[in-house]
């Protein structure tokens, strides 16, 4: 039999809720947030984070708004215990801000929680005991009866010590650890039993924690599970429903998303999902995902590549590329078609109107991104992509005929290279394709009259070095130039398309012209720069001939 072999799983079993309320919500307030970080998330890195790291990984959190944060398992080691005490005696903790620290429901333990926040303003002594199934029966060999019994003495210790340190404002925290692998009618009745210990008010709430500790079935069966719970809970209006989802399915963030709306008030997590195995639920997703939706997170992502940075140095782990909101290509489209889209609504956007970009959910500028990063180049690309990339980066505008002939050429590049090719390439692509180096034609000079409607041109042309006069009329300076061209090389031109623009805003800006011509039984087109409009429409007549006469040599040939 193969070793890959489903029979050895059994589906876990849903909750019978044919009444559910929750698929019928939406979130319309951000949960009140918690990081852990520096327990959940420390805990799981190879290297654990250094004093000077956690600091920097706390003052960070603090910046982006978190108002309580877990800051690790003091009892659990000395680095811990040193970093609480860090954070109090040097006044670390904003008087906004409301440290949390993690024991198991063992006396000694909670004891030296206590100790390790003695001086604090405010704190969450969050106390655990696994609940579940095959915790109680394969692990600790113990009766329901006796797991409820270690999570009430938890609960007993925890009220008794906070009572010796009256200076500090308490609140109590109790997670059923793997909540989701606990049958519902006994994870309400551990926590009932620990709140009849605490007895909470609506003034001092208790907060019960219940973590998908492992994931362990669908976003939608969680969301059962907590709706059953508060249900059934006893005093909740003075409980707190806090959330603590894992990631083992990939399904952390709709796991506390649906959680919210089943009726959960709270949600723990990690920036970018850093946890055990496949991570915690990672807040900046889920408090993105509300504000793509008009709701304010109350967290401030704006600065999301210092976030990043922060996160990278201290943890040693490298952001996905392609992690939502954050990574490097999550705003970046290659595939021409997005290009094109994504080009033509921010041309139509207005600064203060509701966001309606197509392929885009947010405005990366909203994260301090900005949308030089939106469209990159490769041989997925199409020509509005290459325009935005040289328009942004360039100011080079060019009109759609233009756009369809010089995509090739860079489409051509990222075949040959088998790579994205840069703005500066694709730049550097667009000066060598229409000014040509071997354009056997430099404008030294032009003069301009008007007679009775008709323009008469006047230009002197450097001709493989030697100067020549050339002249022509026509209606408007542009027909008069190509006239006077055509006689001096025999080769008549007629214009097809012209732009032109300034590539600034000031009086010392270049202006930059584009022809489209047809001569020699072929369309060409050519671009000409100067300092003068007029100047630069002649030099893009030039440029585009010398393109026309080049691709004729190589006919030839």
């Amino acid at each position: 039999m193969s070793r890959f072999n489903s029979n050895k799983y059994s589906p876990f079993v849903s909750v019978d809720r044919p009444n559910r309320a929750w698929p019928n919500k939406v979130i319309t307030e951000a949960p009140a947030w918690c990081s852990v970080d520096l327990r959940d998330g420390n805990q799981a890195l190879i290297d654990p984070m250094t004093p000077a790291q956690k600091l920097e990984m706390f003052e960070m959190l603090v910046e982006v708004g978190f108002k309580q944060i877990e800051i690790g398992f003091p009892a659990a080691s000395q680095p811990d215990f040193d970093f609480v005490r860090k954070l109090i005696e040097e006044d670390r903790v904003p008087s906004d801000v409301t440290i949390q620290v993690l024991t198991q429901a063992r006396k000694e333990l909670i004891e030296r929680s206590f100790e390790s926040l003695k001086g604090a303003k405010s704190a969450i002594m969050h106390v655990y005991n696994s609940t579940s199934t095959v915790q109680r029966e394969q692990v600790f060999k113990l009766s329901k009866d006796e797991i409820k019994r270690i999570a009430t003495d938890g609960a007993t210790w925890v009220k008794a010590c906070a009572e010796q340190q009256p200076e500090t404002t308490w609140q109590f925290q109790y997670s059923p650890e793997s909540f989701t692998g606990t049958e519902m009618d006994y994870a309400v009745e551990v926590c009932n039993a620990v709140l009849d210990v605490w007895l909470p008010t609506p003034e001092n709430k208790a907060i019960l924690n219940l973590p998908a500790t492992v994931e362990v079935a669908t976003p939608n069966v969680y969301a059962d599970q907590i709706e059953w719970f508060c249900e059934n809970v006893n005093q909740r209006d003075s409980v707190i429903i806090s959330l603590h989802t894992h990631n083992d399915r990939g399904c952390g963030v709709a796991a506390s998303e649906l959680g919210v709306l089943a009726g959960a008030d709270r949600v723990e997590g990690t920036l970018l999902g850093n946890g055990e195995r496949t991570g915690n639920m990672d807040i900046v997703t889920m408090a993105m995902n509300l504000y793509s939706q008009g709701v304010d997170p109350t967290l401030d992502f704006s600065r999301m590549d210092k976030i990043i940075h922060v996160v990278e140095k201290c943890t040693a782990l490298k952001v996905h590329p392609r992690h939502p909101y954050a990574g490097e290509l999550v705003f970046a489209a290659f595939s021409g078609s997005h290009q094109d889209a994504i080009n033509k609504c921010l041309a139509l956007y207005q600064e203060g109107e509701l966001w309606e970009v197509a392929y885009l959910p947010i405005d990366p500028r909203d994260l301090g991104r900005n949308y030089q990063e939106v469209i990159r180049i490769n041989s997925q690309s199409g020509k509005g992509g290459v325009a935005y990339v040289l328009e942004q980066e360039h100011s080079i505008k060019m009109p759609r005929w233009l756009q369809v002939d010089f995509s090739p050429v860079v489409q051509a590049e990222a075949e040959k290279t088998e790579a994205e090719v840069n703005a500066q390439q694709i730049h550097d692509l667009f000066f060598s394709t229409y000014f040509p180096s071997d354009n056997q034609f430099q404008l030294k000079g032009y003069q301009v009259s008007r007679d009775d409607g008709v323009d008469s041109m006047q230009a002197t042309l450097s001709d493989s070095g030697k100067d020549h006069a050339i002249r022509g009329e026509g209606r408007g300076v542009l027909e008069a130039f190509v006239e006077a061209l055509g006689s001096h090389t025999g080769h008549p031109l007629v214009i097809i398309d012209y732009n032109e623009h300034t590539l600034g805003s000031n009086e010392t800006a270049e202006a930059i012209a584009y022809v489209q011509i047809s001569v020699m039984q072929q369309r060409v087109c050519g671009v000409g720069k100067s300092h003068d409009i007029l100047g630069a429409t002649l030099n893009a007549v030039l440029n585009a001939y010398a393109r026309s006469s080049a691709a004729s040599q190589a006919k030839v040939a």
